[in-house]
């Protein structure tokens, strides 16, 4: 079956008001963008309450519907059939072919749902709806209808300009076109962790860059090409990320022989939070995000958060914080993220953990032990001037 055009819909966009064209044109830039490395050309526009992707000569379906169904904003995904009016006879030899070649088996239950919004149209959408049906019933008697579960959905729309005619439904990723809502700093490791918590603050509209924190030689090139790698996979949902490795081995290395052991994980995280902050306000970025989750591990119980959150005064989005382990996980395969997250590299925060990690700091005594670290602005300063940078996507 070779289809025209594919009809976008989305869902939470819809209840934007008067703001809805802010959203409706960045989710089409978004789906530009998408369909630009894609097998063919396609022509993004809109008329009203519709977006569609118009597909110019051959194109590779397949593609097509995997870049799209990576573009948030998109609720679902409706492979289309692009009509001229032509009068209702040659309306139902239309829909009967459609139906002869999109379903070689002619066993199922079907519904024509048929809607107008051209109000001068000579027959009213319950009058549409029954004489289609009517009509495929007709050509093909091993059919049968059912209004209340049907097999298939034929979707008829008459629309002032063409008429619309689609029967699948492709799920999206739903959620917010990217763009939409600011952009955050993402703390990202290479973990399974905190490519997820980037996806969900991207799904919700927020551009992504990104900082890790690389400890030579500690940490090896192959766990610094993991965390570029798990970028350019969150990118593919995300657009473009500007990642920043920083080197973190002077500062690890001094807190790790002047602090308290037991604190080390903490006060490191502190640091962490810091410089992500300093890149996140120099490039414009409202917010920080993490991977964190209440309690799963030493620095995650709700007593570390306090002491980490302490040195922030940006938003710190932790959209994993209520989720258990198995729920990551399954989002991390969902997005593909997850056989790469596991790869045994491993990164700075896990080289240097405490074999009995403080579970429950006081911020007092957190802060009392960083006294002891002294002035570290020219250390702190050497490490984002230092910082390389790598666009992915």
């Amino acid at each position: 079956m070779h289809y025209s055009a594919f009809l976008i819909k989305y869902a939470e966009i819809g209840v934007k008001g008067k703001n809805r064209y802010i959203f409706e044109d960045q989710l089409m830039s978004r789906l530009r963008a998408a369909l630009r490395p894609v097998e063919g050309s396609f022509r993004v526009t809109k008329s009203v309450g519709r977006i569609y992707v118009i597909c110019e000569g051959e194109y590779d379906m397949d593609q097509a519907v995997q870049a799209m169904g990576r573009v948030f904003g998109i609720s679902s995904i409706c492979p289309l059939v692009q009509l001229a009016d032509e009068g209702f006879e040659k309306l139902c030899g239309s829909v009967i072919a459609f139906v002869d070649e999109a379903y070689e088996k002619k066993d199922f239950s079907f519904k024509v749902f048929a809607r107008r919004t051209r109000k001068n149209y000579p027959l009213d959408s319950m009058e549409i709806a029954a004489q289609l049906g009517e009509a495929i019933l007709a050509a093909y008697p091993g059919l049968t209808v059912d209004v209340h579960e049907p097999d298939v959905g034929i979707y008829v729309e008459i629309r002032d300009n063409e008429i619309n005619l689609y029967s699948e439904s492709i799920p999206g990723p739903g959620g917010m076109p990217v763009g939409s809502n600011g952009t955050g700093m993402l703390l990202l490791s290479g973990g399974i962790d905190s490519p997820v918590a980037g996806w969900m603050c991207s799904k919700r509209g927020m551009e992504l860059e990104a900082v890790y924190f690389h400890a030579p030689p500690y940490t090896g090139e192959q766990a610094k090409e993991k965390v570029v790698e798990l970028a350019r996979i969150v990118s593919a949902y995300s657009g473009p990320i500007k990642l920043h490795i920083v080197n973190f081995t002077e500062i690890q290395m001094y807190i790790y022989q002047t602090c308290p052991h037991d604190e080390l994980t903490i006060i490191m995280r502190r640091y962490m939070m810091r410089i992500a902050q300093m890149l996140a306000e120099k490039d414009g970025c409202q917010a920080l995000i993490t991977g964190e989750s209440i309690g799963q591990v030493a620095s995650q119980t709700v007593q570390s958060l306090v002491c980490t959150n302490a040195v922030c005064t940006m938003p710190v989005f932790r959209p994993l914080i209520a989720f258990d382990k198995m729920d990551i996980v399954a989002i991390s395969e969902k997005i593909g993220a997850y056989e790469t997250s596991i790869l045994p590299y491993e990164d700075c925060c896990t080289i240097f953990v405490a074999k009995h990690p403080v579970t429950k700091p006081l911020l007092s005594v957190i802060e009392k032990s960083e006294l002891k670290l002294g002035d570290m602005t020219e250390m702190v300063a050497r490490a984002i001037d230092g910082a390389e940078i790598v666009k992915v996507g």
